[in-house]
């Protein structure tokens, strides 16, 4: 399928889960990630979720890092340049949400990409070669292509992958791991 059809296809899905399935679905993925083998990583992006767009809730995998003693990060959209600038979670970050309802840090302690260690990624949709969709802005592309070459990339699915999504390009950047509710494909 298209990346076109697929957001229209996910999107419509998303506004058909309830508050409580939205909440089940996010911790199972939560609960998934433990299995993964990223935990001696240190520095972990994580996606603050757009609660309007019924996003995978990011909390349930906040209280986890935060148990672990991880060093978290979130990031903030620059439009202009499609750049992410990347903020150290702190108890003193103070989140507002942007004109697009994105939860973002306004200030705090700047992270480079290259220190990042663990990604965890927003999509709509994923195929089982790995290649992901997003919204279509390309920030994610831009901001893994800026980390080190041995970043672990995991999607944050609330659906199971697509077989096959048919326009991928060049800077389209492969995910590592997808995590949905039900289970953990591996790239």
């Amino acid at each position: 399928m298209l990346k076109k059809e697929l957001r229209q296809k996910y999107k419509a899905l998303r506004k058909q889960l309830s508050e409580n399935e939205l909440e089940e679905m996010s911790l199972a993925v939560a609960n998934k990630l433990l299995k993964l083998p990223i935990w001696e990583k240190t520095y972990f992006h994580i996606f603050l979720p757009i609660t309007e767009q019924k996003e995978i809730n990011t909390e349930f995998i906040l209280h986890l890092l935060s148990g672990k003693d991880k060093e978290v990060i979130v990031s903030k959209c620059d439009f202009k340049t499609c750049d992410l600038v990347h903020f150290l979670l702190t108890d003193n970050t103070r989140i507002k949400k942007n004109e697009y309802n994105i939860p973002e840090p306004v200030d705090g302690i700047e992270v480079p990409s290259h220190k990042i260690d663990v990604v965890f990624v927003p999509l709509l949709a994923f195929d089982k070669k790995g290649h992901r969709v997003g919204y279509g802005k390309g920030f994610y592309d831009k901001f893994l292509s800026e980390c080190k070459s041995d970043v672990i990339k995991i999607g944050l699915s609330l659906f199971e992958s697509e077989e096959l999504i048919t326009d991928i390009f060049e800077g389209d950047i492969k995910l590592d791991y997808c995590v949905t509710p039900y289970s953990i494909h591996s790239f």
